[in-house]
């Protein structure tokens, strides 16, 4: 397993693992999200891979301070990839805030067992999808 910044040649690949991975439905194509993280995600984020056999399984973006992202294959969840890339994400962070949907309670255990703690919640009507959220946040 290699874990290591994300080039623009993984954005397929990483749009890949997304649609696989996502709790919430899909609102765009396959070619739309490629396109957002070609051109938006990979190069405005820090964008971390990891890698298997040549092929990404796992992937987290942020920006400073926030944790945007965090997706893991299926097939690859629940062998230490999403804390990998989280434990990353969090160094020299003095503080880390993320989304996720209400819904989504397996994220929501994963991030409450790593220190975070829910700070506000919304009706969804401020995202895409329209579905209600959380946001957490974790300070050293």
């Amino acid at each position: 397993m290699t874990l290591r910044l994300a080039t623009p040649d993984d954005a397929a690949a990483i749009a890949a693992v997304y649609r696989v991975s996502a709790w919430h439905p899909h609102i765009h194509t396959p070619e739309e999200d490629i396109a957002f993280f070609r051109d938006t995600m990979l190069p405005e984020q820090t964008v971390r891979v990891i890698e298997a056999d040549g092929a990404v399984i796992a992937y987290a973006s942020t920006t400073e301070g926030w944790l945007n992202h965090l997706f893991v294959h299926p097939d690859h969840q629940g062998a230490g990839h999403g804390s990998r890339l989280l434990t990353k994400a969090m160094e020299g962070e003095d503080g880390i805030q993320l989304w996720t949907f209400q819904g989504n309670t397996r994220a929501r255990a994963f991030y409450e067992s790593k220190g975070f703690t829910a700070v506000e919640f919304t009706d969804g009507e401020g995202n895409e999808e329209k579905i209600p959220d959380v946001c957490y946040e974790w300070r050293r």
